[in-house]
Order: C-alpha cells, then sequence, then structure tokens
C-alpha cells in the first residue's frame, strides 16, 4: 500500500455504502444476556446465549431493518477498556459468529464500556464488519470513572492482528457522561477530532439509552466531517423520518423492544413500524 504524500490524507469511501450497499442504514442492537464473567452470570451455556442473539437478529433484519449491533450489555456494572477478560472476548466472537453465518458481515460488535481492542479481536475473529467504540478521541466522565479515548490503541492493535476491514463506528458526544473536561472544545472541534484519529463512521446520541439526539446535535456533526453520520439512541416511529432525514441511519432498541426498555425482546411489529417510517 502507497504511503500519502506527508500531510495528506486520501479520501475515505463511505463505509455505510461499503457495508451495506446502501447510503442509508438502520441497525438493530442485540442487547446479550449476562456473559461469563460477569456478575449476573449464572452458567448459561454460551450456546444458549448465541441462540437468543440470533433470534433478535431475526426479528430485525425479516422486519425491514438492514444489519445488527451485537452488545454484551447485560455485563453490568460494566468494565473499563483494558479490564475485559479473555472470556469476554471469546464469547462475543462465539455469539457473533452464529449471526454472521446467516447475515454475513454486516454484522456489528460493541463490547463495554468503551472496550475498543476487545471489540476488534471478537469482530475479526467473528467475520463482523465493524465496531462502536464511544469514547474515541478525547476523554468524558462516566459510571465507570474516567474514560479516555481508545483511538490511538485500537487502531495499533487493529494492525497488528491484520484487521484493518473491521470498520469503527465511533461516538462524539458519548451519552451515560459528562463531558465537563472538554467543555471547553465546541461539538465542531470534538467532530473533527474523531475524523483526524480515523474513525469511519460517526454517531450523535442523546443523553441515555432511549434519548433522541436532537436535531442541532446531528446537523453540528454532519455539518462538519465528510464521514457518514448516524443516529445511536431514541429512534422511535414518531421520530425516525424527521430525524433520519438529517443523517444517513440509525442504531435502535429501547423503542422496538416488547417492553420499552433496552432490556426488553425486539418485537417484530414495532420493527417494521420504525422501518416503515424510516422509509426502508
Amino acid at each position: 500500500m502507497s504511503t500519502p504524500a506527508l500531510g495528506v490524507f486520501p479520501p475515505k469511501p463511505s463505509a455505510i455504502a461499503e457495508l451495506f450497499a446502501a447510503d442509508k442504514v438502520l441497525v438493530g442492537a442485540i442487547h446479550l444476556p449476562p456473559l461469563p464473567g460477569s456478575p449476573h452470570y449464572r452458567g448459561q451455556p454460551v450456546e444458549e446465549i448465541a441462540a437468543y442473539g440470533l433470534q433478535e437478529a431475526r426479528t430485525y433484519l425479516e422486519n425491514g431493518f438492514s444489519t445488527a449491533i451485537v452488545e454484551n450489555h447485560w455485563d453490568i456494572p460494566f468494565q473499563k477498556p483494558g479490564e475485559h477478560g479473555y472470556e469476554t472476548a471469546a464469547a462475543m466472537a462465539v455469539i457473533t459468529r452464529r449471526v454472521v453465518e446467516e447475515f454475513g458481515p454486516r454484522i456489528g460488535v460493541s463490547i463495554l464500556s468503551n472496550a475498543g481492542e476487545c471489540s476488534v479481536a471478537a469482530a475479526h475473529a467473528a467475520g463482523a464488519g465493524w465496531i462502536r467504540v464511544n469514547q474515541w478521541a478525547n476523554a468524558y466522565v462516566a459510571n465507570e470513572g474516567f474514560i479516555e479515548g481508545q483511538a490511538a490503541a485500537t487502531t495499533r492493535y487493529r494492525s497488528r492482528i491484520q484487521a484493518q476491514g473491521v470498520r469503527v463506528f465511533a461516538d462524539v458526544h458519548v451519552k451515560h457522561g459528562a463531558h465537563a473536561i472538554v467543555a471547553d472544545r465546541t461539538l465542531a472541534e470534538q467532530t473533527e477530532d474523531a475524523e483526524f484519529f480515523d474513525a469511519d463512521v460517526l454517531i450523535a446520541t442523546g443523553s441515555r439509552t432511549g434519548d433522541a439526539a436532537s436535531v442541532e446535535e446531528v446537523r453540528g456533526i454532519r455539518d462538519c466531517t465528510v464521514l457518514p453520520v448516524i443516529i445511536g439512541s431514541g429512534i422511535t416511529a414518531e421520530n425516525a423520518a424527521e430525524l433520519l432525514g438529517e443523517c444517513n441511519g440509525a442504531i435502535v432498541a429501547s423503542s422496538v423492544k416488547d417492553n420499552g426498555r433496552w432490556w426488553g425482546r425486539a418485537e417484530g411489529s414495532k420493527v417494521r413500524a420504525v422501518a416503515k417510517a424510516a422509509g426502508m
């Protein structure tokens, strides 16, 4: 591969177009039951958890969504990057592989909290095409404590294991945290930081899981980057048309669960309603 001229970065092709053969994408979040090593795990075979994840993926993809992302969301309280055990990467790889076998490399991986290297390991082993990393550049204060951007460590690890095909979807203003330590830096600056640190897709979110990002936040990120922008929380059948008109798609979970909360099961009729409202 040729090296770009000093100070010049070649333009990136759209990761949305390359992964999904589309200009807009709806991603269903698969919130897995507790995995081995987490406080709420009670010995359930990983194969049973994989069957759960596969059924959730089918509910999303058979009812109009483009793809899904596999998350260890029940491994609460979440660990910081670098604290996850081998068992987490192994379980996530096995589970994600079951979904990839049926739906291909458009599937994503997110290991919480902010575990970029662990997510790359699982995604690469499973044949998944992308990961989500909440804090890619800069830093913030979260439930887990002080969380630093993972771009430098994750991109080097990805290169070391030759997993460059795994794309990075990175949040700009990550939810569930305080941004006081970068409050003197504008949304535009933080957007440019994530792009400069080699993210492939940028994510706008609300303040918590299930909270909608504002139109102003989405536009503020979109107008300061050449990368695709998607929304990471709060999409419903009622706001999908307005918000998705401003960006390249969304990750959806709470509003399409049977109980309206992240820990429910994806419900086909609710998935179809969001997909229809989004024009998918």
